[in-house]
């Protein structure tokens, strides 16, 4: 039985909840919640899509028939223990596991009517040509997204988030093509290790220093920013400038991590006030000693909740990141 069927029956055994996904969605309802109404690029709809969406939320869908490909996130919390036969395994932190099949993930469709909606864009996400296993399918995609970004304003900030490929030199023909475009390259910690191809301290100064100079070889930008459970940081000329953005997004992806998809404006002002986690806070201070003007480290923030929320942290980082990024 190879269906959607498949992830209907197994959630019955858990609690679930129906909710929409993707890097952009989840940032776009992040920034939703801050009074901001992105345009979206969507490659899938259905009746989920329609009726989840903010209904004033302005998008293109390059799909031109109704399609499900849902994909099954299982969450579980730090101390989790799962038994079974010779299997005894026992979460040392809250996480969760993604299972996906995409057919409209995997093909990528792009509609060049996006532009309609992004003719005086301030800023443009770029995410999910991780999904692509077809190499004449990317090389088509990329062609089309270039045409679409010759087509912006030349004052719009291009912010690209990155994410695992499925095939390794797909991830360095994206950025050989995009580099040139990409003005903030954002990854988090699991990404950063897959382009070091080594583990990190994440909490020694010395190493993630020596990892930025490396990543910036790999990553020509003018600004790379890397957000971790620990903290975030800008890595670039003059990188104090986003420190309000790399707080907002901080703020929010603990927002989300605290209250799942039902958080309020009120709720992030509340998060706003916590204090720093003691261990990225001294973490922070050692680094941005180090690098002086070209790192800006902030930590995260104590949040201490029975059930946390492990699903989208990077996506509402980003979506909290955004609006702040602009003046």
């Amino acid at each position: 039985m190879a269906s959607s069927e498949i992830i209907e029956i197994f959630s019955e055994n858990f609690q679930k909840k129906i909710t929409l996904g993707g890097t952009s969605v989840r940032a776009m309802f992040a920034m939703y919640k801050m009074g901001c109404t992105p345009a979206l690029h969507l490659v899938t709809v259905n009746d989920y899509v329609r009726k989840l969406l903010p209904k004033d939320c302005p998008y293109v869908c390059s799909s031109r028939s109704d399609s499900l490909y849902p994909h099954l996130i299982v969450q579980f919390n730090r101390g989790i223990r799962v038994r079974a036969g010779d299997i005894d395994i026992c979460s040392t932190r809250d996480n969760r596991i993604i299972y996906d099949d995409d057919a409209d993930n995997m093909n990528m469709k792009l509609d060049e009517k996006y532009l309609d909606l992004i003719t005086d864009a301030r800023v443009l996400l770029i995410s999910g040509f991780n999904t692509i296993k077809d190499r004449n399918v990317l090389e088509a995609r990329l062609k089309t997204l270039l045409n679409i970004l010759e087509k912006l304003p030349r004052t719009t900030i291009v912010f690209y988030e990155d994410a695992c490929f499925f095939n390794a030199d797909f991830s360095q023909r994206v950025r050989d093509v995009l580099s040139h475009r990409i003005h903030v390259f954002s990854l988090n910690e699991d990404e950063l290790q897959e382009y070091l191809g080594r583990k990190l301290d994440l909490l020694d100064a010395a190493q993630v220093k020596q990892a930025l100079l490396e990543i910036q070889n790999l990553i020509p930008v003018p600004m790379i920013v890397v957000h971790t459970r620990y903290w975030a940081l800008a890595y670039g000329k003059n990188a104090g400038k986003i420190a309000k953005a790399l707080k907002s997004g901080i703020v929010m992806a603990t927002t989300r991590f605290q209250y799942g998809d039902d958080y309020n404006i009120e709720d992030f002002q509340n998060t706003e006030k916590y204090h720093p986690e003691k261990e990225g806070e001294a973490f922070s201070k050692e680094i941005n000693g180090l690098l002086g003007n070209r790192v800006c480290c902030l930590a995260s923030l104590e949040a201490k909740v029975e059930k946390a929320t492990t699903v989208g942290l990077g996506d509402s980082f980003v979506g909290g990141f955004l609006p702040a990024l602009l003046p």
